[in-house]
């Protein structure tokens, strides 16, 4: 039986609407109907599931993580790391992420994803949506540049000059990337560089801008000091990724472009409190603890003047950044930057899938849309914690696929 037909829970559509008492209709993959009603709306060609007391909602989405299968947060150790183990790490991470309820992620930086993608596509895996940009492309001595070792360990793309950049960018999509992700500034875990430094030229990121939407594509951006963000902005990138010294200024070019900026507060968040316990290294130590509470101080700022946020953890599957957890995000959101439940639950499903840029196909609730959506014990816009706990996650469907389905006991 194809037809299935969630009946009387409260339904988040993804959007900011609510509906109590709500009906949706799964036909293969897709929601063919969604509305208000009682059983005589049941098909009777349709499985009936009686979700009574249980809050429905659209899949979460991850919009920047890493399916990597790393050992530590140690860049040098993972660039060390035979790809076979690695591979078999970020396989586990699939279950882990359909457990805590995210149908969708962005993996922004893997030599393995868009391997792994090919298995969940093939059926061979069970896992969510992954959109990949392969490998991130870095200037030399950039935030991707293994600086601690010698050029040919390099886990990412180094390329240089816009031509040099124009054909990395022609590399990631030959390997089969979704779209293209760069580093216009320095980061947290790089060694050797400093967040405040924008790295890549405007015609370099036009460059490879350019390239990226000949095929339809866009650009996402690890986008740290000011002049880094805008530098992106005014060569066209779609997404700001952290975004942790945005100005104003910036603000204003990203409602101006609407751009989408993903914060990933979650990862700066569990390196402050817990990286020392697990091989960080202090150069990433030191600058996890001099801007996190500079980075929350500015999103609140974009969030105040209305700048489209996605929810992402930039996570990596390894302690103490494992897949599973993912929804810490909309708990920070809430807590720490003034979000309403409703607004952060939007974040991670909406605008999540626009920043993957398959808003139009999921993201929320609605007729004609694929069926990724989740059933959840108890109400997150009363309690936002109620989506960290992966035991409150009982069904998560993907295409209309059944991937997890948790009965509670009484």
């Amino acid at each position: 039986m194809s037809k299935k037909i969630l009946f009387g829970g409260l339904l988040i559509t993804g959007d900011g609407e609510l509906i109590e008492n709500s009906y949706i209709v799964i036909d293969g993959e897709k929601i063919s109907a969604v509305g208000v009603g009682s059983k005589d709306n049941v098909p009777s060609d349709a499985e009936f599931i009686d979700v009574t007391g249980k809050t429905v909602m659209p899949g979460l989405i991850d919009a920047h993580l890493h399916i990597i299968g790393g050992k530590s947060l140690n860049l040098a150790q993972m660039a060390l790391e035979p790809r076979e183990l690695q591979m078999g790490r970020a396989l586990k991470d699939l279950d882990k992420l359909i457990d805590a309820g995210f149908t969708a992620v962005r993996d922004v930086g893997s030599p393995i994803a868009v391997h792994i993608r090919q298995l969940i596509q093939e059926g061979v895996y069970t896992g969510p949506r992954i959109k990949t940009s392969n490998l991130m492309l870095s200037q030399t001595a950039g935030h991707g540049d293994m600086h601690m070792l010698p050029p040919s360990f390099n886990l990412f793309r180094v390329c240089d000059g816009a031509d040099e950049c124009r054909k990395a960018a022609r590399e990631q999509f030959r390997a089969g990337a979704d779209f293209i992700k760069i580093s216009s500034s320095g980061g947290v875990l790089s060694e050797k560089d400093d967040p405040r430094s924008p790295q890549f030229t405007i015609e370099e990121i036009e460059a490879i801008v350019y390239e990226a939407e000949a095929v339809g594509s866009y650009v996402a951006s690890h986008a740290q000091s000011t002049i880094g963000i805008k530098n992106a902005l005014k060569a066209g990138v779609k997404t700001i990724e952290h975004g942790i010294l945005i100005d104003q200024e910036g603000i204003e070019m990203m409602l101006e472009r609407d751009a989408i900026l993903v914060p990933t507060l979650s990862i700066v968040k569990r390196i402050v409190e817990q990286g020392h316990l697990y091989g960080v290294p202090d150069f990433g130590l030191r600058k996890a603890k001099a801007y996190y509470e500079i980075h929350k101080e500015n999103m609140y700022k974009a969030y105040e003047a209305g700048v489209k946020i996605a929810a992402a953890t930039d996570f990596l599957g390894c302690p103490p950044v494992e897949h599973g957890g993912n929804a810490e995000e909309l708990q920070i959101f809430v807590d720490d930057l003034g979000f309403s439940p409703m607004e952060a639950i939007v974040s991670g499903t909406q605008h999540a899938a626009d920043a993957l840029a398959i808003g139009g196909e999921v993201g929320s609730i609605k007729e004609g849309k694929l069926a990724d959506l989740i059933v959840v014990d108890g109400n997150p816009l009363e309690d936002i914690n109620v989506l960290v706990k992966t035991e409150n996650i009982e069904k998560v469907f993907v295409g209309g696929e059944l991937l997890k389905d948790k009965v509670k006991l009484p």
